[in-house]
């Protein structure tokens, strides 16, 4: 067993050797780029789903297919304290600017730069330590008012048009849209709706944390009939067995069957998980076929590669109080959790934790599937915590929620 040609690939938004289950979703956006291409009109896709269950890996796949059909592309990534506006500006520059070295002078894509550089001139962003900048002077009276839910959709409208006029399309992806603030998602909202009555070839994919649909819900009522929301959920076994046996069986490799069915158990069927399982348990086995003892042996590995890696780079971002708010969400089990047991186990009233709460979901680590429920974004996060009760003490640094009368309730 050469650990050089092992073929799998745990990571974040690493592609895996064999992307099983998600082909129906992947036919379905390669529809929508087609009929945006031809002018139809078409739902952006907002991606939806826990963390590990490969939405990023998604997102890139479908950007390839896109970057297959000529579109021009835009990437951006969401996260806590960066505008969607500062993202947002590179990305449509550089679409700008490429539309603009194709053949003949377009009116349209020159209009779409000064209304670009009015934008940039309203709302003063810099990308890290570099101003963005454009030479050439604004459209005065457009898309400048500072206010990005009035500026964006004439932005990306203008933008439309510069595509439409050189026969091109556009596919813009975000991920983790779930950081962005209320109102720069209306904005989004709003410009694909402008998008939307206008037929113009511009289509978003999206991937964020189950949060965002209420989120999109809350910031305009028509977002349903802009958007869909495909949940990206954790494999079946047969596509959990698939995304193991065959890149093995391209090395050459065989699981044992029994093998297959452990790790199917002890996975849940995350596709982040699975990788990990494939990777160690290919390193773990002497020889071919790899087998149930293999995969027992390599669960030790897998983890602690969890703790040390997934798991505790979100641990290590929170709070003492949100630590021991999510170490009583574990004393309860599997989830989803009332919020009013919650607040029993820490000695609260429900009322008491909302802002804290509220913090939870926006650093992205809970979420509220039902009204007075909430649950991890981060599959099995309630048996990490469990197993790292020292690793709390240490943190609060004073008797915690994992001594006393909540370990005994546990036990």
């Amino acid at each position: 067993m050469n650990p050089d040609r092992n073929p799998f690939a745990p990571g974040a938004g690493t592609p895996p050797p064999e992307l099983s289950g998600r082909s129906d979703l992947l036919t379905r956006a390669e529809t929508a780029l087609r009929r945006v291409q031809n002018g139809r009109p078409e739902k952006s896709l907002v991606l939806v789903g826990l963390r590990g269950v490969g939405k990023t890996v998604l997102l890139n796949e479908i950007r390839r297919r896109a970057e297959a059909q000529k579109f021009s592309i835009g990437r951006i990534e969401g996260h806590e304290g960066k505008l969607l506006a500062a993202l947002l500006i590179p990305q449509l520059r550089r679409i700008l600017l490429e539309l603009d070295r194709l053949e003949s002078i377009s009116e349209q894509v020159k209009r779409g730069l000064r209304i670009l550089k009015s934008f940039m001139n309203a709302v003063k962003v810099k990308t890290g330590e570099v101003e963005v900048s454009l030479d050439i002077d604004p459209e005065t009276g457009a898309a400048d008012s500072g206010d990005i839910e009035a500026d964006l959709p004439e932005l990306v409208t203008a933008i439309g048009r510069a595509a439409e006029s050189r026969h091109r399309a556009i596919a813009i992806f975000i991920d983790e849209i779930q950081y962005f603030k209320p109102p720069e998602l209306s904005a989004l909202i709003m410009a694909l709706h402008r998008i939307a009555q206008d037929r113009l070839p511009v289509i978003v994919f999206a991937a964020g944390l189950p949060q965002v649909i209420a989120l999109f819900g809350n910031s305009k009522s028509y977002a349903e009939r802009l958007f869909d929301f495909p949940e990206i959920g954790a494999l079946s076994l047969a596509d959990s067995i698939d995304a193991l046996d065959k890149p093995a069986r391209a090395e050459s490799v065989n699981f044992a069957q029994d093998a297959l069915a452990y790790i199917y158990r002890f996975s849940q069927g995350y596709p982040f998980f699975l990788q990990e399982w494939g990777y160690h348990s290919w390193n773990q086995a002497p020889q071919n076929p790899i087998t149930i003892a293999d995969t027992e042996a390599a669960g030790r590995l897998v983890e602690k590669s969890l703790d040390q890696g997934f798991f505790r780079v979100r641990f290590d971002r929170l709070t003492p109080r949100e630590k021991n708010y999510l170490f009583a969400m574990s004393l309860l089990g599997e989830g989803p959790y009332r919020t009013g047991e919650v607040a029993k186990i820490l000695n609260k009233k429900s009322s008491d934790l909302g802002t804290l709460r509220d913090g939870l979901i926006a650093k992205g680590m809970i979420y509220a599937p039902a009204y007075g429920d909430i649950d991890f974004t981060v599959p099995r996060f309630n048996e990490f915590m469990r197993r790292n009760i020292k690793d709390l003490d240490a943190a609060l640094g004073k008797p915690s929620l994992s001594s006393g009368t909540a370990r005994k309730q546990t036990a």
